[in-house]
Order: C-alpha cells, then structure tokens, then sequence
C-alpha cells in the first residue's frame, strides 16, 4: 500500500504539472492575442487550434479566461501532492488522495462540458485544452485508486484544515497558493471594452495606434522584401488609385477584429491623405458553409450580408464597428438584425438577406482561387501578407505610395 502511495504521488505531481503548464500556455495565448501578428503554436489546421476555443464565449467565465481557473486548480493538486501525501505511510496521505479525488470529480465534470463545448459547439479540436482534459482524467483515476475510506474525509476535514495551521510550511504554501490565485484572477481580470454598444461615427480622424520606430536598415531590408513578391493581377491598383489594400475578413474571427482595431486609425489617415490614390476594401471570407468556404463561425454570412445592406446608407463602417464590438461566438441572427436597425434604420434583413449570398460566395470563391485559407488576410497593391504589426503595416502602404511616386 505504502509504495502504491508513492507511486500515486508522484504520478499526480506530474500529472497536476502537466496541468499547470497546459494552463500557462493558454493563458500565454490569451496575453498574446493582443498582438494580432501573433500565430499561437497551437494552430494547427482549421479544425485543430485553440484561437477560437480560447477567444470564444466558452474560453471566459465573467471575463476571466477559464485557463486561470485550470492553473489555480493544478497547482492546488500539486500542493497537495507534493506535501499532503509526502509520507505515504500516514494515514493523512491516503486522506489526502481523497481530498485530490473530490477536487478530480469537479475538474472533470468540468472536462466533460468544455469538451462538449469545443468539439461539438465549437467544431474545434484544441490541442492545449485535451493536453489539460489528459491531465484532470489522469489526476481523477490515479486519486481514485489511492484515496482510502472515502467515508471518513467529512470527519476529518476540520480537524486537517486546523493541522495546516499548526504547521508553519503548510501555512505558507496555503498562504501563497491564494496570494498567487488572487493574483492571477486580478491579472486577467475583464479590460474594459471599446464601449460601443451602438453606432459610432468617430468625430474627425480616428487616433492612428502608436508606432514602434523602424531603423533605416530595418525599413530598407523591409521594402527589399517586398519588392521580392510577385503581385496578384486580379488585386492590383488600377486608373486614379494607385495603392490598394484588401482585406479578407470575416466579422466572427477575433484576428480580424484585432487588425481593425489596430489599423482603422493607418487607414483613415491615408484615406485622408491621398482621397481616391489610396483604398481601401474589405473582402468577405466567412468561415460558415451557406456562403463562404466552410467553418464554424455560425453568423459570419449574416453578418457580412448586413454590413453590405449598410453600404447603401454609407453606414457600413459603422455597423462594422458594431459587429466588432459586439463580437461573440455566441452571436445571432436578431443580434445582427438589431445592429442594422440601430446602425442603419434597416428593418427587411429577412428580406435582402437571399440577394446578398452571391455577392459575399463571389469574395469568398476570390479568396479560394487566390489561396486564401485563414482570415484576416491581407493584399497591398497584390502582394499578399498576413497580420503584420502596425508599424510594417504603415511602413508597407508608404513603400507602395513612394513606388507610384505619390510621395518621395
């Protein structure tokens, strides 16, 4: 019995380190997605990544990632392990494998319903969240075969929680643990919001996002780059306009929304700048069957239907702000009606809805037959780019401008 204990143990401290990594990747994820030029390891394929399982409605409990929770919960596995199962001759270390038992039972309930969540609602396969539903059914089998009489832990949970009193080095793990859980919860606690819940027409140029400053090397090596590409005809500029940048983009991918966010204050200044030389188009790619190339984003047709209905008012930047600040998986189709009607005072979605599919198909087979696979992608005068930094963003449109001698 002693030396199954043993085994258990150290079998749950590296089953709950398992845990706590696959929870601190995530919430790694979560920071970095901040930066929409960030590609999370996790990618994989369409259907294998954790981006959208992360950034949906599934991936936060009141705004705080679910992840945090995981992290808090392993490193309490791990505590309890590595300390309250130290000597596996005691009887507490057999009580404690029980207390690790009823703390699997609630972690893996909770496995069952993201999981659910993730592969059914979702139609993703998240490589960081099975590493952690490996880690919970790990840590909840091995506690169950090493947690003695089940019956007496509600007798002796008091008289164990006063004993972590009585030792000064449980006391101060205990005192860590819940400094470190605070810590972490206030760190990824909810950020305030854009905060627009309805229509918002900006009052003048919106503020361009602050640039990192490039060295003459750097932006030299940067224009050699892309004087390298070859250019797509079908996007090149043509007549008055000679820097066209468009944008494939579908109105659920939070990717996409990270890039409005960050270059609508790039592109209003050059529209201001250079009105009719520079433009700019945004390319419907949704990543739903009805109307684009296939995927989960259950609104994306709807709303890009929607913001084509705004154009006839000239509100569709405004209702794409809307869409974008009121993102959520969990999106529906009276959600975007209500958009419309509050942005553009547009009451027969139902009955536009039918004309606009083959618009939207058409971006959506462009993008097909350009090579499209992944939403935001960019087009600046035919050269194809990912999400780049603002800053290469800025510095790609000025070489563009400069090679059609707009500026020097």
């Amino acid at each position: 019995m002693n030396t199954m204990l043993q085994r258990s143990r150290i079998a749950l401290i590296a089953l709950a380190l398992l845990g706590l990594g696959a929870s601190a990747y995530a919430l790694y994820v979560h920071y970095r997605l901040a930066d929409p030029s960030y590609i999370p390891g996790c990618e994989i394929s369409d259907s294998i990544g954790c981006q959208q399982v992360l950034t949906s409605s599934y991936g936060s409990l009141l705004g705080v990632p679910v992840a945090a929770g995981g992290a808090i919960w392993s490193a309490l596995v791990l505590l309890l392990a590595a300390w309250g199962m130290r000597q596996p001759r005691s009887e507490l270390a057999g009580r404690v494998a029980g207390y690790i038992f009823l703390l699997g039972t609630v972690g893996l309930a909770a496995v069952f319903y993201f999981a659910y969540a993730s592969f059914f609602v979702l139609g993703q396969a998240c490589p960081v969240c099975m590493t952690m539903y490996a880690s919970v059914a790990g840590i909840f089998l091995v506690s169950a075969g090493a947690a003695t009489s089940l019956t007496a832990i509600p007798k002796r949970l008091g008289e164990d929680l006063v004993g972590v009193t009585r030792s000064q080095t449980a006391t101060t793990l205990t005192v860590a643990w819940i400094a470190a859980s605070i810590a972490l919860l206030v760190l990824f606690r909810p950020q305030p919001s854009l905060g627009i819940e309805a229509p918002v027409v900006a009052q003048g140029l919106p503020e361009a996002p602050p640039l990192e400053t490039l060295s003459p090397e750097q932006i030299a090596e940067w224009d050699k780059y892309l004087d390298s590409q070859m250019p797509v005809a079908e996007l090149l500029p043509s007549g008055e306009t000679k820097v066209r940048v468009v944008k494939f983009n579908d109105y659920q991918c939070p990717a996409c929304r990270q890039t409005w966010e960050l270059y609508r204050g790039i592109i209003a200044k050059y529209e201001a700048e250079h009105p009719g030389v520079f433009v700019y188009e945004s390319r419907d790619f949704p990543l739903e069957g009805e109307c684009g190339s296939g995927g989960s984003h259950g609104m994306a047709c709807e709303a890009a239907a929607a913001v084509r209905m705004a154009r006839a008012k000239n509100k569709h930047r405004d209702l794409e702000a809307w869409l974008f600040a009121n993102q959520s998986f969990d999106m529906t189709r009276d959600d975007v009606k209500r958009g419309l009607r509050e942005v553009a005072q547009i009451t027969n979605f139902d009955e536009q809805y039918p004309n606009m599919l083959g618009d939207i198909r058409a971006d959506a087979q462009l993008g097909q037959k350009l090579g499209v696979s992944s939403t935001p992608t960019f087009y600046i005068n035919g050269i194809k780019l990912g999400s780049l930094r603002p800053t290469y963003f800025d510095a790609t449109i000025r070489h563009a401008l400069k090679k059609a001698g707009v500026t020097s």
